[in-house]
C-alpha cells in the first residue's frame, strides 16, 4: 500500500511538471508575438474604432496596408460620415490626404515610429516590448496584456489592454483607458491579412483623389454655417481672458485667449476649399491621430479641421500632451 501511494505522488507530480511545463511563460509569448507581427513582408488589416471620449460615442472604419520597409497606408472613414482621411508614408515622405478637401499635407516625419498607434499591429508588439512592467493574464481563448500606451494619448490615456487570440497569436481588440482605468477607446479587429503585400505604386498619393467623394463632402462642408467652438476643460487656473473675432479677405476668424498656469491660443475659422489644389502643402511637425481627425502637431502648436472649421493652437505652457488634451476638448458649444 505505502509502494502505491508513494508511485501515486511521483506520478502526480510527474504530470503537474509537465503541465508547468508546457505554459508559455510571458516572455516566451511577447517574443512568439513580436516575430509574428514584425517579421512580416507586409499585411493588410479591417478594424472598426470607437472613440468615446465626447458627448456621444464616435465609430470609425479603419483600413491599414504595410508593406517593408516603411511604405503605409491608413484610411479611417467616420461611418455614416462621407468624408474619409488618410495617412500614407511612402519614398517621398509622410503625407496626411483629405480627398474631401482636395488637401494633402506633407511631412518630415519618422511617423509612426515615434507615435504608436493601436491600429498598428507592429507597433503594438513594440508597446508591449517597450514596456517592462507589462501584465499578462490568459483564459480558455486568449492572452490579455496591460500595457502603457506610448501615443500622443498617453497623459490622458495612459495604459491599454491588448487582447490575442491564443490560436491564430493575433489581437482581436485593443482597449484604451484613461487615468481612472475608464475604457476611452476601442479598437476591434476585424480581418488581419498576414503576408500581403501591396506594390510601392500603390502608395502614390494621386491614386486617393477620388473626385466623387470629393464634390460630395464638399458641397456639405460648404452648406454649414460657421459657429464658434470652446474647449471643454476643468484647468482652473486657465481660464478664457479674451475672445475677438475679425474678418479677413472676407473670411471670419475668431480669435480665443486663455491665461493662467496653462495659457493658449485656439483660433478657428471655416476651412477654405481648395478648388484646383493638387500640390502637397508643407506641414511642419508630425502627424497628431486625433481620433475624430488627422491634424499636425509641433512642440509649440496643434492644427486640424473638423466640421468644415480649421483649428490651430498655439501656446510656450503646453506639452504636447495638453494639446492633444485641448484639441480633443473642443466643442460646438457654450464654454463650460
Amino acid at each position: 500500500m505505502r509502494h502505491k501511494l508513494i508511485a501515486f505522488i511521483v506520478m502526480l507530480l510527474s504530470v503537474l511538471m509537465l503541465a508547468a511545463c508546457g505554459e508559455d511563460s510571458p516572455e516566451e509569448v511577447l517574443k512568439d508575438l513580436n516575430n509574428k507581427w514584425n517579421d512580416v513582408k507586409g499585411y493588410e488589416l479591417d478594424a472598426t474604432m470607437e472613440i468615446k471620449t465626447g458627448t456621444e460615442p464616435r465609430v470609425y472604419d479603419v483600413n491599414v496596408w504595410y508593406t517593408e520597409p516603411d511604405f503605409y497606408r491608413v484610411k479611417v472613414s467616420q461611418q455614416g460620415e462621407d468624408v474619409t482621411q488618410m495617412i500614407i508614408r511612402n519614398k517621398e515622405g509622410v503625407f496626411v490626404v483629405t480627398p474631401s478637401l482636395r488637401k494633402t499635407y506633407k511631412f518630415q516625419s519618422e511617423w509612426p515610429k515615434q507615435n504608436s498607434q493601436a491600429y498598428l499591429i507592429g507597433a503594438l508588439a513594440e508597446d508591449l516590448l517597450a514596456d517592462n512592467n507589462v501584465q499578462m493574464e490568459e483564459d480558455e481563448e486568449n492572452y490579455i496584456f496591460t500595457a502603457a500606451t506610448r501615443n500622443n494619448h498617453k497623459s490622458i490615456m495612459p495604459k491599454q489592454k491588448i487582447t490575442v487570440n491564443k490560436k491564430t497569436m493575433l489581437p482581436t481588440t485593443v482597449s484604451v483607458l484613461n487615468e481612472t482605468e475608464e475604457e476611452q477607446m476601442l479598437i476591434e479587429f476585424k480581418n488581419i491579412d498576414l503576408g500581403m503585400k501591396h506594390k510601392e505604386s500603390e502608395y502614390a498619393v494621386e491614386k486617393f483623389n477620388d473626385e466623387e467623394e470629393k464634390s460630395t463632402a464638399s458641397a456639405d462642408i460648404e452648406s454649414k454655417d460657421f459657429q464658434t467652438y470652446y474647449p471643454v476643460l476643468n484647468w482652473d487656473t486657465t481660464k478664457l481672458k479674451d475672445e475677438k473675432t475679425i474678418s479677413e479677405d472676407g473670411v471670419e476668424r475668431v480669435i480665443l485667449t486663455f491665461e493662467g498656469e496653462k495659457a493658449f491660443t485656439l483660433v478657428q475659422q471655416p476651412v477654405v476649399y481648395e478648388e484646383n489644389s493638387t500640390v502637397p502643402v508643407f506641414a511642419p511637425g508630425d502627424p497628431a491621430d486625433l481620433g475624430f481627425t488627422i491634424g499636425a502637431i509641433t512642440d509649440n502648436s496643434i492644427s486640424w479641421e473638423r466640421d468644415g472649421v480649421s483649428f490651430f493652437i498655439a501656446s510656450n505652457d503646453l506639452t504636447k500632451d495638453e494639446m492633444m488634451e485641448v484639441a480633443a476638448s473642443v466643442t460646438a458649444s457654450s464654454l463650460k
